[in-house]
């Protein structure tokens, strides 16, 4: 029995081993994957902060690059930007609940690399 090249996989990939588009991994890491853009989300997990308060604990990262990331993260709909103030303006962003469907997958990571050193730390790695 044959199967038809057209057949695709969960994956994106066709029974005849071209891709259709990215796979869902991939697709995941181009929003979640951006260098900051984790540790944006992690840092807004338990409410809103003030954009001077999230640039100082992203200790490396400079500014310009947390503004391009928030900006990324509020179009893919996982931030909410608020202006508190305008004078002199103050911005303060917010994980929204889709946002927070990510989180586990972070919390996930972040378990991940503790075991990780721990078992680096055993003789492993």
């Amino acid at each position: 029995m044959a199967v038809s090249e057209s057949t695709e996989s969960r994956d994106g990939e066709t029974a005849g081993g071209s891709r259709t588009g990215p796979c869902p991994v991939e697709r995941g890491m181009r929003i979640l994957g951006g260098k900051w853009t984790g540790s944006i989300l992690w840092h807004l997990r338990d409410g809103p902060v003030r954009f001077n308060a999230l640039a100082r604990q992203l200790d490396g990262a400079s500014k310009k690059m947390i503004t391009e990331r928030l900006k990324e993260l509020e179009r893919a709909k996982l931030v909410r930007r608020e202006v508190i103030s305008t004078k002199p303006i103050a911005v303060a962003y917010e994980v929204t609940e889709f946002g927070r469907s990510a989180l586990g997958i972070l919390r996930t990571l972040k378990d991940w690399t503790e075991s990780l050193e721990d078992w680096s730390k055993n003789g492993g790695v």
